[in-house]
């Protein structure tokens, strides 16, 4: 490969952004008929990474570069070493050269390895064509969601009873207050009541319930059957016609009750 080495330089020390940067300690290692010769010495270089391209001056402050390292075709590995926190950047090419490195520790080791094992072409690929099949598989998926038919209200509303926060409006359970339930906002067969904005109007909340004796207890009325007595919160419940019948048997009791004693206050 041929480099036109004025706009490499350029490259290197303009203000495009850089991938990783820092200071390494490097020697060579030259492969010549399956023999290995290694430099005497490390030298401490200050690496650029830009792209694919792995440069390393002499000082932090250089304006050219002494050294590229393209980083096509090769590995990059940890490597045993007497230094601690060497990993080498190998060619599969016969011959090539073998770049080790040395990082002060053991996080600048790491780092240094995962960026120049992700600056190939060839690692932009894969992940390119697995990003593309991603893709293709979530287009399929909400071509298949449009074309599918809407579920029925019936199997939406089991899927939100385990959260009653979900429920429709008309779902919700009724809300009991001094022991009675407020009013539903379910339709109503007979009498329908006013309407606010869409919303119905609550009736007035009943008294509490008084004893014979006229205090308030929140005990129930003797008069009253246990059948009477039941609570109507129930699917049965929700119109403001039967929720009326419901209170008035008890007004109706109470009532009984009144006119017996002012007839025993007579006599």
């Amino acid at each position: 490969m041929k480099l036109n080495e004025r706009s490499v330089a350029h490259y290197a020390t303009c203000d495009s952004p850089a991938d990783h940067t820092g200071f390494l300690r490097k020697r060579v290692e030259r492969h010549h008929h399956h023999a290995h010769h290694y430099g005497t010495s490390y030298q401490r270089r200050w690496f650029v990474l830009k792209g694919n391209l792995l440069f390393y001056f002499e000082e932090r402050e250089s304006r050219e570069p002494v050294g590229l390292v393209v980083l096509e075709g090769c590995t990059v590995e940890l490597c045993e070493a007497a230094e601690e926190f060497a990993f080498a950047i190998r060619f599969d090419d016969a011959g090539a050269r073998a770049y080790v490195l040395v990082a002060d520790g053991q996080a600048t080791m790491e780092a240094w390895v995962k960026a120049l094992s992700r600056a190939s072409f060839d690692y932009m690929r894969l992940v390119v064509k697995e990003l593309e099949k991603q893709l293709e598989e979530a287009c399929k998926s909400l071509a298949a969601c449009r074309k599918s038919p809407r579920r029925s209200s019936s199997s939406g509303r089991k899927r939100h009873l385990s959260n009653p926060a979900l429920l429709p409006l008309q779902e919700k359970p009724a809300i009991l207050e001094n022991g009675y339930s407020t009013w539903g906002s379910g339709d109503c067969g007979v009498g329908g009541p006013d309407h606010d904005e869409g919303q119905a109007k609550p009736p007035p909340l009943p008294p509490r319930r008084r004893s014979a004796t006229g205090s308030t207890t929140g005990s129930p009325v003797s008069g009253l059957s246990p059948a009477m007595m039941q609570s109507p919160v129930s699917p049965d419940t929700v119109c403001f016609s039967k929720l009326h019948n419901w209170y008035g048997q008890e007004i109706v009791a109470l009532r009984r009750e009144w006119q017996e004693r002012q007839e025993r206050g007579h006599l």
